[in-house]
């Protein structure tokens, strides 16, 4: 079968030669103006567009990287989507492209982990691996920095709840990085690139119909999945927490195994007769929060240190950590959720995360202490190692 490419905006699957050309809409070698542009200008007065509509487009082969425009005659590099006509990354198709789907029960703090873990693979992580990570397009560098980095390390606020994906109005796309790492091969260094795309989906946007049909494309598509859950809303669990810690209200939310259980119907859905089969997509089942229950570890715990320093992912210190979870799970009342993983999935990993390091304030601010992150970068290095983008350490 003829290798399927996965757009990192929209998540529709295509053939490579499907990918539809836009034009440059600069005066071509001739001097001819595309007439579609002109066309396009006029149209553009009567209303505003969506920004990924605003070039004509045209249907070449989508395999070379370049096509000229039969309106003006001039050549183009500006590939796109056959689906969402969103410009795709550079060398798309001939770099991996992974797409990464962030899920999580309501309130479990996603956006907060996501907006951490970014930067810290920007920063410290990059550093210790020497890799870079960047935004692939205008629209992702700016929503980072405004509407994520800054609010929470500038202006130390939080963030109001995640809008459903069925709120089609307010429909957010996902934010596409270009993950780099230099690799030594026979014939030297040279850099390795992964494109990395986030959607970050509420949890409840799999209680109903429409959203289930909406986000079943999404999660089937992705190579990896991030599922955020959140011990304080497992009783047994809450009930041991630090005291002081704020808890979450109980109305409205869903107990973290349904979360999964939910996910876990979505990926078996278009299995038909292969359900039977485990599910092959690797899974990084993330309890957040895990500030609210250090005093409750030992002091040998894998838990109450760091992941080691370097530039590969330590394997044994990430089965000791999933070991040490399981464990936890023991006592929260949560061997559902272990059974389920084990019985479905052929590639899971547990990890326990403090994006903050503290308790926001009852103002919904950063703490006086500011943020301090820990371990928040183990899933996704985790699934990067699984895919081979990164080195590992040890066996496992």
């Amino acid at each position: 079968m003829a290798r399927r490419l996965t757009c990192p905006y929209c998540y529709e699957n295509f053939a490579p030669r499907e990918i539809r050309f836009r034009c440059n809409s600069r005066l071509s070698r001739t001097g001819k103006q595309c007439p579609r542009r002109r066309d396009q200008v006029l149209d553009e007065r009567r209303g505003p567009r969506p920004s990924h509509d605003l070039g004509p487009d045209f249907a070449a082969d989508g395999r070379r990287p370049t096509a000229v425009c039969s309106g003006c005659d001039g050549e183009t590099t500006y590939r796109i989507c056959p689906v969402c006509h969103s410009e795709l990354p550079v060398q798309f198709g001939r770099v991996d492209n992974r797409l990464i789907a962030m899920v999580g029960a309501k309130a479990s703090g996603k956006t907060v982990y996501m907006t951490v873990l970014l930067h810290e693979m920007r920063n410290r992580v990059g550093e210790a691996f020497g890799a870079a990570l960047m935004g692939l397009d205008d629209a992702t560098m700016r929503r980072y920095s405004s509407d994520y980095e800054d609010r929470l390390y500038r202006d130390n606020q939080m963030f109001p709840g995640t809008q459903t994906a069925s709120t089609n109005l307010n429909r957010v796309d996902p934010l596409v990085f270009r993950f780099s790492l230099g690799r030594r091969t026979f014939l030297g260094e040279r850099p390795q690139h992964t494109v990395l795309s986030f959607f970050d989906t509420a949890g409840e946007d799999f209680s109903s119909r429409e959203s289930v049909e909406l986000n079943t494309r999404y999660l089937t598509g992705a190579d990896g999945i991030i599922l955020l859950l959140d011990p304080l809303q497992m009783s047994d669990a809450r009930a041991g927490a630090l005291p002081g810690t704020p808890l979450p209200g109980t109305e409205g939310l869903d107990a973290p195994v349904n979360v999964l259980s939910r996910v876990t119907g979505l990926l078996l859905a278009p299995r038909g007769g292969r359900s039977a089969q485990k599910i092959d997509t690797p899974i990084a089942v993330v309890f957040s929060k895990m500030d609210a229950f250090w005093h409750q570890l030992d002091a040998g715990s894998p838990l109450r240190d760091y992941a080691p320093r370097g530039g590969r992912f330590d394997v044994s210190d990430s089965l000791s950590v999933h070991e040490e979870v399981r464990r936890l799970l023991k006592d929260w009342d949560g061997v559902q959720i272990d059974q389920l993983l084990d019985n479905h999935y052929s590639r899971y990993r547990y990890f326990g995360v403090s994006a903050l390091g503290r308790n926001p304030t009852p103002e919904a601010r950063v703490a006086d202490t500011g943020i301090q992150p820990y371990r928040v970068a183990d899933p996704l290095l985790w699934l990067l190692a699984e895919f081979g983008s990164v080195p590992k350490a040890g066996r496992g």
